[in-house]
């Protein structure tokens, strides 16, 4: 097991798939077979710690974003700024109350992150009317040179951007601390403790309100699994556990591959139903992935579903490490004796991508959409900063508050149902949406101005 972002690429194909556990993909909709066969004969060792968005669709970056309306004649897909996300989940009225995520901090753990952060979170803030503000980055061990022409430190270099790009949208005036590691793939496990190792260090001396995870590695690719051994993933759970008594919230992407994921060669998928961690930890909430349909203005034109399009389906389903937590016993019969995923969903489809600015890459500088699970986390993480602003305290652990809210009317809970669509892919059918709890769709998705009071108690 090794390490991958989850901004993979776009995948149609098992050769376009492979592309995704490598890197970011710089793929257009056209000739994307070519690229991917490209990249995966560099030699590069295959993933499996992947980051979780599903990828680029641009090839080369446009000079400036264009509308939904244009991006679904030009390019085939709906595409969705910042502002989009704020209409759509309601986030104006915390904006007017002056709840935007100030005096709280975000860390986002990313392999190598980018050169460029600083520069492009700039320009992405001046295109939207966003406040400027500073990434606080922080290299972890040995982080090699920036290297452009290495699809390792590019693929990170993506997640890194759509990470810190939609943690800061969605909360202007929160802190962002970007921490960078400087291993991504080894076999075994290593590079999954440098992470956890770093989470852990910068909780024990900074303060801390929520930890974005957007990668995943599957739970039956770590050392033992296979003997019902489970002790690699368990010694590598001492940072979330350190973050439960600090109260700080930890997030992690459920995963791109819907209700599949990677196999240990990285390339594959496994033919059957499986589940990743760090999502599927019970000190974890999961954030699941939507797929949005919105006009130029973030209005609904439809209600939210599953995502899953030509490109990936959002994770879920139950683990085989973890027993069935406290707080998911209002919904055992969907979960059985196990831990399930995702608790909550926002918006990951590539079929309702974001605008990201990039220019770590000098022969792709300009703007390119991503989707994935690597999407909906940050941008949860910045709902989650609103709400401990809100509240005046760190919220620490959500799941138990959000299974708890779930059994109150939405208009109360701010939790919005999400009936339609399902997780299957690559010929492994997964779960469908229903009424309440699935393994699609977790929880629902959110009003935010209802949600954040609700969690804050407020």
């Amino acid at each position: 097991m090794g390490i991958t972002p989850a901004s993979a690429g776009p995948r149609r194909s098992t050769t376009v798939r492979a592309l995704a556990l490598l890197a970011v993909g710089a793929t257009a909709l056209t000739g994307a077979t070519a690229t991917a066969q490209t990249l995966s004969g560099r030699g590069h060792s295959p993933f499996h710690l992947r980051p979780a968005s599903a990828g680029h669709i641009d090839a080369v970056g446009r000079t400036a974003p264009i509308s939904t309306s244009d991006c679904v004649s030009q390019i085939g897909i709906h595409c969705y700024s910042p502002l989009q996300y704020r209409a759509a989940y309601n986030l104006g009225p915390l904006y007017q109350q002056g709840v935007t995520g100030k005096g709280r901090t975000i860390v986002i753990v990313d392999s190598f992150g980018s050169p460029t952060i600083q520069h492009d979170l700039e320009v992405f803030d001046k295109q939207w009317g966003l406040p400027d503000t500073n990434v606080d980055v922080v290299k972890w061990g040995n982080v090699p040179p920036f290297d452009p022409t290495n699809p390792d430190h590019t693929g990170w270099a993506g997640e890194t951007t759509l990470d810190v790009e939609y943690a800061h949208a969605i909360a202007p005036d929160a802190h962002i601390v970007l921490v960078e590691t400087g291993v991504a793939e080894t076999e075994g496990v290593t590079g999954l403790p440098e992470m956890m190792d770093a989470e852990k260090a910068y909780m024990q001396h900074h303060d801390v309100d929520v930890i974005s995870q957007s990668f995943g590695a599957t739970e039956n690719t770590f050392p033992g699994y296979d003997k019902g051994n489970f002790k690699s993933i368990n010694d590598l759970r001492y940072a979330f556990k350190f973050a439960a008594a600090k109260d700080v919230t930890v997030l992690a992407a459920s995963g791109d591959n819907g209700a599949t994921d990677a196999m240990e060669n990285g390339s594959d998928l496994y033919p059957y139903k499986v589940n990743s961690w760090p999502s599927a930890d019970p000190l974890v909430t999961s954030v699941g992935g939507t797929e949005l349909t919105l006009d130029n203005d973030g209005k609904r034109t439809a209600p939210d579903k599953v995502w899953h399009d030509d490109y990936g389906a959002a994770g879920g389903g139950v683990s085989g490490v973890f027993e069935r937590p406290w707080y998911q016993l209002g919904v055992a019969g969907v979960t059985g004796n196990h831990r399930g995923t995702p608790d909550i969903s926002m918006s990951a489809a590539v079929d309702g991508a974001a605008w990201t600015y990039e220019s770590y890459d000098p022969t792709r500088v300009g703007w390119h959409l991503t989707g994935g699970t690597s999407e909906a986390t940050p941008i949860f993480s910045g709902i989650v900063a609103l709400a401990d602003q809100l509240a005046g305290h760190r919220l620490g652990q959500l799941n138990w508050r959000m299974y708890a809210l779930s059994g109150l009317p939405s208009q109360w809970s701010g939790i919005v149902d999400v009936t339609a669509g399902d997780n299957s892919w690559d010929k492994v059918t997964g779960y469908q949406a229903t009424k309440g709890y699935d393994l699609a769709s977790g929880l629902g998705t959110i009003d935010a101005n209802r949600f954040v009071r609700a969690l804050a108690g407020r």
